[in-house]
């Protein structure tokens, strides 16, 4: 057994798992889970920048996380870094700042990487169950395709997140018809470009992760708070998903901060979330979604166990 400290940080959070893991059974055990919004691909898509406030609300957070690895003794450490730090021009800011705070380097991982992490993380719990999934998740500033069935066979990063297209797309609320309408033909030209790699079609089980995800299922689930283990390997059918999808595209922003299940920091960027699940829901056919509470985290934690770093 090895306790193991992961940190993913995305385009909107910045995420901490503390772990026991034990490659000879298979298990993970949650030792600390938490989750804080950071933001830290504010502006990026308009800028190529980060901004100093978003620097600064990320690293009060890795103080934070720092604190709590050292209190759980953790044995090893890794800190993954994804899209909005991919694509910054001042990402040596980012790196040394949290060099500094934890003292590991952040690993600015490719697309594919993250893909694969997402997979492991989101599947390793089926392994030996048989079946092939395709697992999509949906970010702040990208969205990952991966299939396989014990292991990777195809992956796709491609630049559609919940941030990234709200940024873009998004003045008014609710949305205009003609927002919507420039958020889906993003879309539709992202899944284009992810179906030249990993075929949508086909079947397989589709496996949905990150907050987007999970916060429509809590919606569909009428959970009056939010609840990870509810949520966790919830089936929402693909008619329940638009008709979700229908009522956030009508909605005011203190209609949706009223959802029981809605963190605060995804009110402004989950219509955008919700389009992109949507749209991969009727361009792969599926009749439902799994959601996964497993997902880049629990990859990362696997691969510290098994010496993949």
């Amino acid at each position: 057994m090895t306790r193991v400290a992961a940190v993913d940080c995305g385009t909107n959070s910045i995420r901490l798992l503390v772990a026991d893991v034990d490659p000879a059974t298979g298990e993970l055990t949650d030792i600390d889970r938490r989750m804080t919004i950071v933001r830290l691909g504010q502006g990026v898509d308009r800028t190529g920048r980060i901004a100093p406030e978003a620097l600064e609300r990320t690293f009060a957070a890795c103080k934070e996380f720092a604190g709590i690895i050292a209190e759980h003794g953790a044995e090893r450490v890794r800190f993954v870094a994804t899209s909005a730090s991919r694509d910054a021009e001042n990402r040596d800011e980012f790196v040394s700042g949290v060099v500094d705070i934890l003292g590991v380097e952040p690993e600015v991982i490719t697309g594919d990487q993250e893909a694969e992490f997402s997979f492991t993380g989101a599947t390793r719990e089926l392994a030996g169950q048989g079946g092939r999934y395709l697992v999509v998740d949906i970010g702040g500033g990208s969205t990952e395709f991966v299939v396989g069935d014990d292991r990777v066979g195809a992956a796709r990063s491609v630049d559609i997140g919940c941030v990234r297209l709200t940024e873009r797309h998004v003045r008014n609320d609710p949305p205009t018809l003609g927002e919507i309408t420039a958020i889906r033909a993003d879309i539709t030209a992202a899944l284009d470009l992810a179906d030249e790699t990993v075929p949508l079609a086909g079947d397989r089980t589709l496996v949905g992760l990150a907050g987007s995800v999970t916060t429509i299922a809590g919606i569909a689930l009428g959970l009056g708070t939010y609840d990870s283990a509810a949520i966790h390997r919830s089936r929402i059918t693909a008619e329940r998903v638009g008709e979700i999808v229908g009522q956030l595209l009508r909605s005011t922003h203190d209609e949706r901060a009223a959802i029981p299940v809605m963190h605060p920091g995804r009110v402004d960027v989950i219509i955008a979330g919700a389009l992109v699940l949507y749209e991969i829901m009727k361009r792969t056919g599926a009749a439902e979604v799994v959601v996964s509470e497993h997902d880049i985290l629990d990859g990362i934690a696997w691969h510290i166990a098994l010496g993949d770093d």
